[in-house]
């Protein structure tokens, strides 16, 4: 579904990504893991559009979309859910959903898809009416991946889903994933649990500095001595 080949970013004369290469067959969750400053967010935005790579191609359902503006993207079928969810925080829940809405893709089952939202998030339902910036951690986490759903996405790219979340919530959000990925999405997750992104994931890039350094089977990974030394602490 998703192919990145050599793909290179700048910040001035920083380096983000070298080289970078990833695959995303359609239906699985791939999981890029790595410390911070590795370069996962920077992978995400250049696939997103928001940032254009100085090198290398981005490949969706056989199309070449490098360096399309991100509102193309996003009406391609590509969703992402950022770090840090990113609400409208003076706005309503529902407006914030219906702005999910606002690209072709998503506008001709704007109403219908609120509904499906709400079914899934409850609680947004009881809050509908309420600004987004007074909901918890939790609903605005809720809120954030039902306003990408709006979009109708063929591929969501979650960054950093579980951050500045109680582990009750965390189980919560990964839940959801998983029941989205069971219904036909396709997943590229960005997670600081390292552990758990590589129990949900099929695949499974590392990224240091930058670089793809090791990739791989999820579960091939998270029983590598390296992985396990680096980021999971045993």
């Amino acid at each position: 579904m998703l192919t990145v080949e050599g793909l290179e970013l700048y910040y001035g004369d920083a380096k983000a990504l070298d080289g970078v290469s990833v695959a995303v067959e359609d239906g699985e969750i791939v999981a890029i893991v790595g410390a911070n400053g590795a370069g996962k967010s920077s992978l995400i935005r250049a696939i997103a559009g928001i940032e254009t790579p100085a090198a290398g191609t981005v490949r969706f359902d056989g199309e070449d979309i490098t360096g399309w503006p991100s509102y193309r993207v996003c009406d391609r079928g590509i969703g992402q859910v950022a770090e840090g969810r990113q609400i409208f925080p003076n706005m309503t829940v529902r407006e914030n959903l219906e702005m999910g809405a606002v690209i072709p893709r998503g506008r001709a089952r704007c109403d219908e898809t609120v509904e499906d939202v709400f079914a899934m998030f409850p609680r947004l339902r009881e809050r509908e009416g309420q600004a987004a910036g007074t909901l918890s951690g939790g609903e605005q986490q809720m809120l954030a991946i039902g306003r990408c759903l709006m979009g109708q996405p063929k591929l969501i790219m979650f960054d950093e889903p579980s951050l500045g979340l109680a582990p009750a919530l965390v189980a919560e959000v990964f839940e959801t994933i998983r029941t989205l990925n069971a219904a036909g999405t396709t997943v590229i997750l960005v997670e600081q649990n390292v552990a758990m992104s590589l129990r949900m994931a099929r695949h499974a890039y590392v990224l240091e500095n930058g670089r793809i350094v090791l990739s791989g089977l999820a579960e091939d990974l998270l029983d590598d001595d390296g992985v396990r030394q680096a980021y999971l602490g045993l």
